[in-house]
């Protein structure tokens, strides 16, 4: 979780709010756009990203555990 910052609150985020987000580095939130990884807008020339699409992102990337 994040604290001191309102990206829980916010529909589109910047780079450096998603890479705080997500505990990455803007290198690799770059990378991930790049490779089309993660679905972006761009916003006059800006990237921005639908928090709603991150979190399905993270959704359909889980790994669930295996189970005996």
């Amino acid at each position: 979780m994040i604290i001191g910052s309102n990206a829980e609150n916010k529909i589109f985020l910047t780079p450096d709010e998603l890479a705080d987000y997500l505990s990455i580095s803007k290198t690799t939130v770059y990378r991930l756009v790049y490779k089309r990884e993660i679905a972006f807008n761009k916003i006059g020339g800006s990237l921005r990203f639908r928090k709603d699409d991150i979190d399905k992102y993270l959704n359909d990337e889980r790994i669930e555990p295996i189970r005996k």
